[in-house]
């Protein structure tokens, strides 16, 4: 019996026992307090916006208005003309005359700017009254037109082009920068064709 008391003992130590956290009690429920019910007329009920129910509530429903023709044409160019390479006679147009520069040329045509009917009308009566002979060069004005100027750079008569960016379509247009370089004319790009008039 000594000898069995004396060997190593093989029994593994016996577990700690952790005490487990009881659980928290539960919060005081207050007593729920009684709504005052008013009494009305009409009775209270949630709206309804199935079929044939309630008016439906205003949206935005702009991704499915059908935009009119101009517009969409107008959207699927600007698309189109980002995805496509542009050929350089059409691409010129992008680049126009900076804004100070074509602010300078606009203060400048206003001086040439054409006569109306009743200055020309005014214009005329008095040279009739005078006798009819016209007192020196005939008034100089901004013509206009694409026969007209084409007929001008042609003679070399143009002394500045203006070409707008945005002509419809730009096939009637894009000969015109080539046109004048051929003749050394020179023109300038503006942007907006509703600017030029």
């Amino acid at each position: 019996l000594q000898a069995q008391w004396q060997r190593p003992c093989t029994t593994m130590a016996p577990k700690k026992q952790t005490k487990k956290p009881l659980p928290k009690a539960p919060l005081k429920k207050e007593p729920a307090k009684k709504e005052a019910t008013v009494e009305t007329l009409f009775e209270h009920r949630p709206k309804n916006f199935a079929i044939g129910g309630d008016v439906q509530p205003k949206r935005d429903l702009t991704r499915y208005v059908k935009w009119p023709k101009f517009v969409q044409v107008q959207r699927k160019k600007k698309i189109l003309l980002l995805r496509l390479k542009v050929p350089p006679s059409l691409n010129q147009f992008k680049t126009t005359a900076d804004k100070s520069v074509a602010a300078q040329t606009f203060k400048l045509l206003k001086k040439y700017q054409p006569e109306t009917k009743k200055e020309r009308k005014e214009r005329l009566l008095q040279l009739a009254a005078e006798g009819g002979k016209q007192s020196g060069k005939a008034p100089h004005f901004v013509k206009c037109g694409m026969n007209f100027v084409t007929k001008l750079i042609e003679s070399k008569r143009a002394k500045l082009v203006l070409i707008a960016h945005d002509c419809e379509p730009m096939e009637l247009l894009c000969w015109m920068p080539a046109l004048c370089k051929a003749k050394d004319i020179p023109y300038m790009i503006i942007k907006g064709k509703s600017r030029l008039g």
